[in-house]
């Protein structure tokens, strides 16, 4: 039952219709009197006392807490709001003059321009470049610059940045000049939002009975954030019937999750798993989605990044697509990609010369597909 609550001026006037009801003589209970006074004080108690209340009520339930509230409210039934991820990329790290050796150190720190955001150069064995003993990155002589991976200082979409934003170095590196990223950063995250905590834990309610697709599907989502996965059972990966086997299709929103994290499904897959059933875990085969337009730039805008915008507006769109529940199938409308063009800026007063990997039909993906951009051209 909702709440009936009142304001200070009716709160007011219902005790001075009280007082001058009962009372057998006239009452001063005019602006300034004592009696006026008490009841306007009385009033602001009642005031207090129900906000008191609402907050109570509003605590109480998941559908209306918020935040630390909310968190301390699923965490009774062991469910945990997921953490933010931090940005990840590559940098790249010039000289002027390469005639000695130089070494970029594991640890070392470089920033945006406006030195908003920083990241931190990582190791990397698989890299030609590294070197355990020296614990960084060499540069030889003659080489004039190396390309290193970085993680942000502070997890969150905030991470996130731009080609070519990246152009401080944040303490000197001797015989290393200049920095810079090719490519931006895009896999930067906040924490899970109230709205998607609560959307979680309805699946995990769903999922209590075990042994069912919710199940399934809430024990490989509830992994990290990002993570999409399509079912099909009574069927094998080649397509042959097998009754009792399933298999998950997984991507972690990349389009090639590794070996590890595909590990980490299985085993979270099993268990939750119907006994007396075997699946199998796999990554997506990855459809590529190539995108060309020309956007018209209005005056007073700045066209290089309006049209930076409308780029990155349009990679997030494709990478972040999700799946019809019934049929499995991811669905890359052609129609939609202007529509983002426009959303990405108010600066962007005409798209056209639209195209999706040449043409100008929908892109679908089964359910052992997934649709991530390959290129988006933006003139």
């Amino acid at each position: 039952m909702a709440l009936q609550t009142q304001d200070f001026v009716t709160l007011v006037r219902n005790q001075v219709t009280a007082i001058q009801g009962y009372a057998s003589v006239l009452v001063d209970l005019t602006i300034g009197s004592i009696l006026r006074a008490i009841v306007e004080a009385n009033a602001a108690v009642a005031i207090w006392l129900q906000s008191l209340i609402v907050q109570v009520l509003a605590i109480t339930r998941a559908a209306t807490s918020s935040g630390a509230d909310l968190d301390s409210w699923v965490a009774d039934f062991g469910v945990a709001r997921l953490p933010a991820t931090f940005a990840t990329g590559q940098v790249t790290f010039s000289r002027f003059t390469s005639t000695q050796q130089a070494v970029v150190p594991v640890g070392s720190t470089v920033q945006t321009g406006d030195g908003s955001q920083q990241y931190a150069v990582v190791a990397d064995a698989t890299n030609p470049a590294y070197n355990g003993t020296l614990g960084g990155y060499v540069m030889g002589v003659g080489t004039a610059s190396v390309t290193v991976p970085v993680v942000a200082v502070v997890a969150g979409a905030a991470g996130n940045a731009i080609a070519g934003a990246v152009s401080v170095i944040a303490g000197a590196i001797a015989g290393v000049d200049t920095v810079t990223n090719a490519a931006g950063f895009v896999n930067g995250a906040d924490a899970e939002s109230d709205a998607a905590l609560r959307t979680r834990f309805i699946a995990y309610v769903r999922s209590l009975s075990k042994a069912t697709k919710d199940a399934i599907r809430y024990a490989v989502t509830s992994l990290k954030q990002g993570v999409t996965c399509s079912l099909v059972e009574n069927e094998t990966y080649g397509g042959a019937i097998q009754m009792g086997y399933f298999y998950v299709v997984v991507d972690d929103g990349t389009g090639a999750p590794t070996g590890t994290f595909l590990s980490t499904v299985a085993n979270a897959v099993d268990a939750v798993r119907p006994f007396c059933s075997s699946f199998g875990v796999f990554g997506p085969v990855l459809v590529n989605a190539a995108v060309s337009m020309t956007v018209t730039v209005g005056a007073g805008y700045d066209v290089a990044a309006t049209k930076t915008l409308v780029s990155d507006a349009l990679k997030t769109y494709i990478n972040s697509l999700g799946r019809d529940p019934t049929t499995q199938v991811m669905t890359l409308p052609y129609s939609r990609l202007a529509q983002v063009a426009y959303d990405a800026s108010p600066g962007v007063t005409n798209v056209t010369s639209v195209t999706l990997n040449g043409g100008t039909a929908d892109l679908t993906a089964t359910a052992k597909q997934v649709i991530k951009w390959s290129s988006v051209t933006v003139l």
